[in-house]
């Protein structure tokens, strides 16, 4: 097991590595975080919810994503009470003393769902949630050391040396635990270290003395390319323009954005500068202005209008921005949003920005398919996880036909495009990892633009590019974590069992 530090420390990505290397080996290895909270999902092959980690770890592996691996996804709602996602379905929504309460019922569950997993391949590596040293929360704990328990697993500490304070860090993550959890940690990665690593020797060497854990790796900030699952990696997302890139795409960072990984196909396409704007200032008048998903399509609707992006978003379409919602975003652009049970919010009306001649109404029931869809002469997939149901006016017309949902047949419309096609909006997720349709997507705005298109031999496919990535990940992890001492540790997990 993987634990950090803290949120973003890189165990999610250290998942990956060990996953990617032992699937090399030959061996069959599965990924597992018991808890997850994000906002960043996916729906599986039969229409079960999970988070995307889990997705690109099980990827990593070789293997189908299955909703075992992450048993329990919380999506925060509000700043106070998240819906509860167990095996893919929801259950409701909890406030976070509600949900604390309610987590011992989980253990019995979480500890059968992991070992029905763990029956069925050669190792399982899993993965703690934000920091092992919550001691407000430990006792009901089912993510990280309380996990580590039932599943009696060695642990690996990953601090972010990045942050600054690593040491202290992980001399206080250790301190706090139970002496019982500190003996299951077998050994330390630093993680996001730029400089000489033998300035580290001393430092590392008294750690060790002090904790009795060995420091098995340093991992460097290294150019990689993968999803970032965590809200906290948003932050470090480009806000301002490249130049030297010929399209220019903006995309709003909603106060409740969710699935923002729907654009990393975006940002691997060599004319393509995606940022992400936070500020009305900052919008301007990109060649594409992106509404992205919203797990509050109610609140960011709020928010937009607080933050005076609303108006900014006005401004950049009458100035002739391309201009594109997914999902929330595709809900956000309509004219009415209507909310009668309060399923997102005590907000029962409001308008929205207007740009599509759409009305949505919430409900409770929950959209979690994977879909096939049809758009003018591309067969798109990708997968819808909504809430809410929306209406088109006389003048629009529907952005695809969705043919398909789990495999199975279906004829219905998605999405809505205007009259001239500068507006658009589906509840298709995935959209522009549907390459030869996102290349003649970007075309377009390249012709409009005078620019001449760009062929197919400039494309890279986005599945064999992220296994590139992955292959990647895999040799920084060999090159600077000692292998043997963490085969030994691996080996003395499995002779235990």
């Amino acid at each position: 097991m993987f634990v950090g530090t803290t949120s973003d420390s890189g165990k999610s990505w250290a998942v990956t590595a060990l996953c990617r290397i032992l699937k090399q080996r030959g061996q069959k290895v599965a990924p597992f975080k018991s808890q997850n909270m994000a906002l960043n999902s996916f729906i599986t092959a039969d229409g079960k919810e999970m988070g995307r980690a889990q997705v690109f770890q099980a990827e990593a592996a070789g293997i189908a994503p299955d909703v075992r691996m992450n048993p329990i996804l919380l999506k925060p709602s509000t700043d106070s009470d998240a819906q509860i996602v167990f095996m893919g379905k929801v259950t409701g929504n909890m406030g976070a003393a509600a949900y604390q309460d309610y987590k011992p019922k989980l253990r019995t569950k979480v500890s059968e769902i992991f070992n029905s997993l763990a029956e069925e391949n050669d190792v399982m590596v899993l993965e703690g949630a934000g920091s092992p040293t919550e001691i407000n929360l430990s006792d009901n704990d089912i993510v990280n050391m309380g996990m580590a328990k039932m599943a009696d697993a060695p642990v690996i500490l990953v601090a972010d040396i990045d942050r600054g304070g690593v040491y202290a860090t992980i001399y206080g993550t250790i301190k706090l635990l139970p002496k019982e959890d500190q003996k299951r940690i077998k050994g330390i990665i630093i993680n996001k270290f730029r400089g000489d690593e033998s300035l580290l020797k001393s430092g590392n060497q008294m750690i060790e003395a002090l904790t009795g854990v060995p420091v098995i790796g340093v991992l460097p900030m290294t150019d990689i390319d993968l999803d970032d699952e965590d809200s906290v990696s948003l932050q470090s997302k480009r806000q301002t323009r490249d130049t030297t890139k010929d399209i220019d795409v903006a995309v709003i960072t909603l106060s409740k954005i969710s699935n923002f990984t729907d654009f990393h196909s975006l940002e691997i396409q060599p004319d393509v500068s995606v940022r992400y704007v936070r500020h009305a200032d900052q919008v301007g008048t990109p060649d594409i202005l992106i509404i992205p998903g919203s797990k509050n399509t109610n609140e960011d609707m709020v928010f937009l209008r607080k933050k005076h992006l609303d108006m900014a978003i006005q401004e950049a379409y009458e100035n002739g921005s391309q201009v594109v919602g997914i999902c929330g975003g595709y809900q956000l652009l309509g004219n009415e949003l209507k909310d009668p049970q309060s399923v997102e919010s005590d907000l029962k009306f409001q308008t929205g920005l207007g740009l599509l001649d759409t009305n949505t109404v919430f409900n409770e029931v929950k959209t979690t398919t994977q879909a096939e869809a049809r758009h003018q002469d591309y067969l798109l997939t990708g997968y819808e996880i909504h809430m809410g149901t929306t209406t088109l006016g006389n003048k629009m017309r529907p952005f695809s036909k969705i043919i398909s949902n789990n495999g199975k047949p279906t004829n219905r419309d998605d999405g809505a495009v205007n009259e001239d096609g500068s507006v658009f909006g589906t509840y298709l997720h995935g959209l522009f990892d549907n390459i030869d349709w996102t290349r003649n997507f970007l075309n377009t705005v390249r012709e409009r633009k005078g620019l001449k298109p760009l062929g197919k031999a400039v494309e890279r496919q986005f599945n064999q590019y992220k296994e590139e990535q992955y292959d990647k990940l895999a040799e920084v992890f060999k090159q600077h974590v000692d292998m043997e001492k963490l085969d030994q540790i691996l080996n003395a997990s499995e002779n235990h069992e």
